[in-house]
C-alpha cells in the first residue's frame, strides 16, 4: 500500500509542476516591472531581447553625459555660458567615436550627491565626472567603471603659511563635498595622523568658496587636480593659497555607465583606451589623416581601422566602425593633447603628467592593444 501511494503522489506531483511552467511562460510581467532600455536595466519577460544603450544612442542622434561644471581645468562653466574642460573632452571623444561627429553630445550637470542616482535614473547615458573608482561603488551603485582617464590622489589646501602639513591641523575644522569619497578617507587619514579634524560636509564647491571665505573652514579637501583648479580661479579672491604635501588617498578617476550592457560599456571603454594607445603609438589631430591614409606600421592601422592588403579595415567587432578613432582623434586630439590643453605645465593648473604618463614614460598609462 505504501508503494501505491507513491506512485500516486509523483504523479500529482507531475502533473502540478506541468501546470506551473505553463502559468510561468503565459504570465506576463507587470507594467510597474518593466523599465526603460534607456536606462540599460533588465525589462520585459521572455526571450525578448534587451535593447543596448549604444543602439539607442545612436537612434537618438546623441550622446548624454553627466558632468561637473565647477572644477576648473576638469569641467567649469565658462564666463560665455559654456562648460570646457578634460573631461568634457571626453565626452566630446565618445560622440565622436560612437556618432561620428563631437558636436553631437549633451552635457548635463550634475552634484556629486546626485551622480549615480541620475545615471541610474537614464538621466544621461555616460558620467564623466571626475568620479572615483572603488569597490562599492562597482559593487553596490549598480555602475561599472570602464577605464580610468585619469590617476589622481586626495589633498589638502590651505591659506598660505598656515599649516606645512596635515598632521599640523589638529582641532580644525576641514571642508569636504557631499557624496564623495574625502569625508571618509579625512577621518581614516587624521586617525592614522593620531589628530581630530571636524569635516563641514556641503553640497557643492560652490557652496565651499563662501564658507572657505568666510573662516568656516581651515582646509579645503579633494583631489589633488581639483584643488589645484580651484585654486587657479579663486586665489585672487581667498587670498594665496597652497596645497600640502600630504597624498591622502588613491583616486583613480574614469567614465562610469550602468551595469549590465556590455555593448554600451565596450564603446565607450575603447574609446578611451584608443585615445591613450594613439598617444602612444604618436597619433595626433595632426597626422591622423595621413596616418589613416598611409600607416607607419600595423598598430596604427588597426587603431585607425585603415584598409589592409587584403582590402577589409581591421574590426575590434566592438559595434563601432573600424575607423571610429580617426573621428576621435580629429575632435580632439590622443591622450597627452587632451591633458596638454586642460590641466598640462602651460595651463593655469600647472600639472605635470607624473602618473598621468604613459606606461613607456614612466607613468600608469596603458592600453590594451588594438587586434
Amino acid at each position: 500500500m505504501a508503494r501505491g501511494i507513491s506512485v500516486k503522489a509523483l504523479a500529482v506531483l507531475a502533473a502540478i509542476t506541468l501546470v506551473a511552467a505553463a502559468c510561468t511562460r503565459d504570465e506576463q510581467p507587470d507594467e510597474g516591472d518593466q523599465t526603460t532600455t534607456e536606462q540599460g536595466d533588465t525589462g520585459g519577460g521572455g526571450q525578448q531581447q534587451q535593447e543596448s544603450l549604444l543602439d539607442v544612442v545612436r537612434s537618438r542622434g546623441t550622446v548624454v553625459c553627466g558632468v561637473n561644471d565647477t572644477v576648473p581645468g576638469f569641467g567649469f562653466l565658462t564666463a560665455e555660458g559654456s562648460i570646457e574642460g578634460f573631461d568634457i573632452d571626453f565626452c566630446k571623444a565618445i560622440a565622436a567615436g560612437v556618432l561620428g561627429d563631437p558636436a553631437a553630445h549633451e552635457l548635463v550637470p550634475v552634484t556629486a550627491d546626485e551622480r549615480f542616482n541620475s545615471l541610474r535614473a537614464g538621466q544621461y547615458d555616460v558620467l564623466v565626472r571626475n568620479t572615483t573608482w572603488t569597490s562599492s561603488r562597482d559593487g553596490s551603485e549598480g555602475v561599472a567603471f570602464t577605464h580610468v582617464n585619469f590617476y589622481d590622489g586626495q589633498a589638502m589646501m590651505v591659506r598660505a603659511g598656515e599649516f606645512a602639513e596635515v598632521a599640523d591641523m589638529d582641532g580644525t575644522t576641514v571642508c569636504v563635498t557631499a557624496g564623495t569619497t574625502t569625508e571618509l578617507n579625512l577621518a581614516d587619514y587624521a586617525q592614522q595622523l593620531g589628530i581630530q579634524i571636524d569635516a563641514l560636509v556641503l553640497q557643492s564647491n560652490d557652496d565651499i568658496l563662501p564658507a572657505f571665505e568666510a573662516g568656516r573652514c581651515d582646509g579645503w579637501t579633494s583631489d589633488s587636480s581639483q584643488l589645484a583648479g580651484l585654486r587657479s580661479e579663486f586665489e585672487e579672491l581667498l587670498g594665496d593659497l597652497e596645497i600640502l604635501p600630504d597624498v591622502m588617498s588613491k583616486e583613480p578617476l574614469g567614465p562610469a555607465v550602468l551595469d549590465g550592457d556590455s555593448a554600451w560599456y565596450d564603446a565607450v571603454s575603447w574609446v578611451v583606451k584608443g585615445l591613450i594607445l594613439a598617444e602612444e603609438l604618436g597619433v595626433t589631430s595632426e597626422n591622423v589623416d595621413e596616418e589613416a591614409a598611409n600607416p607607419s606600421n600595423p598598430q596604427i592601422g588597426n587603431l585607425l581601422g585603415a584598409p589592409t592588403e587584403e582590402g577589409a579595415p581591421f574590426d575590434p567587432g566592438l559595434g563601432l566602425e573600424p575607423d571610429f578613432m580617426v573621428a576621435v582623434l580629429q575632435a580632439v586630439g590622443n591622450y597627452g593633447e587632451i591633458f596638454e590643453r586642460h590641466v598640462g605645465a602651460n595651463t593655469p593648473l600647472g600639472l605635470e603628467r607624473g602618473l598621468n604618463a604613459l606606461w613607456t614614460e614612466g607613468g600608469l598609462h596603458y592600453a590594451p592593444p588594438f587586434r
